[in-house]
């Protein structure tokens, strides 16, 4: 009886969570579709022409902001004024009202990492495995790795853990090479075994990796080199071809239109899911952060189907049990989805605030893992809340949410601008040692990175 008990709670426990996590990586388009899908499909879900606020479920006035929830807490100027609104309109914010048209139309990047993966894969991948791996693209971090383990992954989707494990390791040897593995180390061994089929390999380069990353990355040469019974020179060469032929995080390596530029744009236009803006537009007021719930209405168990269920036939019971069930689980999970992005918006602008208000230069360099510490989250959950997202800044530019966790944007706008101010093409030592004098140490082979991710053509092409 008690392992009855057990096995319900859990399958439930299961299916809530899963729902919630797919929900939370949806963009407002998505979302929208899904619940229309499901208004369509399921007779116990009702969607009433009643607009309440999805805060505090007060009615809504004409213009759909709530007058309690979108009001500052306090006198802080400092503190932001974070909701959930239930827009139908939302391309600008102008005063009291969305205009009906954008007032520019902003481009914003239509591939992200995981995509651009999926599609090297997706035509040699049996049916059953593409929804698996798309599962594994989106639990990507900003660095390209994996921040679940293969046996999370085999239990949500019924599988053996050696085959999900099979299936990483395909993508691993997808553009960017090493992408999905769990830690820097796995991926400089990825990429040098395949390397390895191609060009010959300094002796010790993969023993150097497994055993002796944070001795090379001090320089101590002659400590390793007694550890692994060589020369240090031995050491120093294959250190060599690993700084310059690895990169130990795939996700900034060049990839898409990055690592190969066309003259066409691939951008599309996108409507943001949640915009920034300053409360009354007065620079001087606090910000507003207005997440949207593009649901048209109020989500509900149709009544009249709870109350029919009650003298329905034995027969037809259950089915219309499993619908009740899924009606109610819908909507839990979708307050949870809001409360979520809530949560995660009100860290995030405190953190990033002038990156918000002054622009790139300003973006703090921070990550998912920081930002789920601080709200007593896993990673993962962070990682599904960012993805796909947009975020409309007050200067009405659309940009991705992960650009929030981009932490070479600030360098490279820094490279960006001594290009534009150089009244002499600017090598990348010079370039280099100009960061220097500002406090920025990175190395040379980085500034030379940073500018090729900034389309900067090298110096003695300028």
């Amino acid at each position: 009886m008690l392992q009855t008990h057990y096995q319900v709670t859990t399958t439930t426990t299961s299916a809530h969570l899963a729902q919630t996590m797919t929900l939370l990586s949806l963009t407002n388009t998505d979302l929208l579709q899904k619940v229309e899908t499901e208004l369509a499909n399921n007779p116990a879900l009702e969607l009433v022409e009643e607009h309440r606020c999805p805060m505090c479920k007060r009615i809504l006035p004409p213009n759909r902001i709530c007058p309690v929830c979108s009001q500052p807490k306090n006198s802080e100027r400092d503190e932001a004024i974070v909701f959930i609104s239930p827009r139908e309109d939302f391309y600008t914010y102008s005063g009291e009202y969305f205009d009906n048209e954008p007032e520019e139309q902003i481009i914003y990047e239509g591939i992200d990492l995981p995509t651009f993966v999926l599609r090297q894969i997706a035509t040699e991948l049996d049916p059953k495995d593409r929804i698996i791996v798309a599962y594994i693209l989106t639990n990507l971090d900003e660095d390209g790795f994996l921040t679940i383990n293969s046996l999370e992954i085999a239990r949500f989707h019924h599988r053996l853990p050696s085959e999900i494990e099979a299936l990483i390791k395909r993508l691993q040897r997808c553009e960017p090479i090493g992408v999905c593995s769990k830690n820097p180390r796995e991926a400089l061994k990825i990429q040098a075994e395949i390397l390895s089929e191609t060009v010959k390999l300094p002796k010790l380069t993969l023993e150097i990796i497994e055993k002796g990353l944070d001795l090379i990355s001090h320089h101590h040469y002659a400590e390793l080199a007694k550890q692994l019974n060589t020369n240090p020179n031995q050491i120093e060469l294959a250190a060599k071809f690993i700084t310059d032929n690895l990169n130990p995080f795939p996700a900034r390596a060049y990839w898409g239109d990055v690592r190969n530029p066309t003259e066409i744009d691939n951008h599309v236009y996108h409507n943001p899911d949640i915009l920034i803006y300053h409360l009354n537009d007065n620079p001087e007021n606090p910000l507003v952060v207005e997440i949207i719930l593009p649901i048209r209405g109020t989500l509900r168990v149709n009544p009249l189907f709870k109350q029919a269920f009650k003298t329905i036939e034995a027969e037809k019971a259950e089915e219309w049990k499993g619908d009740l069930e899924k009606a109610t689980l819908l909507i839990k999970c979708i307050q949870q989805r809001s409360n979520a992005l809530r949560l995660l918006m009100e860290k995030l602008v405190v953190m990033q605030k002038q990156f918000i208000l002054n622009g790139e230069k300003s973006l703090r360099s921070i990550t998912r893992a920081e930002i789920a510490k601080e709200l007593s989250m896993h990673e993962s959950t962070i990682s599904r809340a960012v993805s796909g997202k947009a975020i409309q800044l007050p200067n009405k530019r659309i940009v991705p949410m992960a650009m929030f966790f981009d932490r070479s944007l600030a360098y490279r706008s820094l490279v960006k601008e001594i290009v534009e101010k150089e009244e002499m093409p600017l090598s990348d030592n010079e370039i280099q040692e100009i960061l220097a004098q500002k406090g920025i140490n990175i190395a040379r082979r980085t500034v030379a990175k940073y500018r090729s991710m900034e389309g900067i053509l090298p110096a003695h092409l300028r």
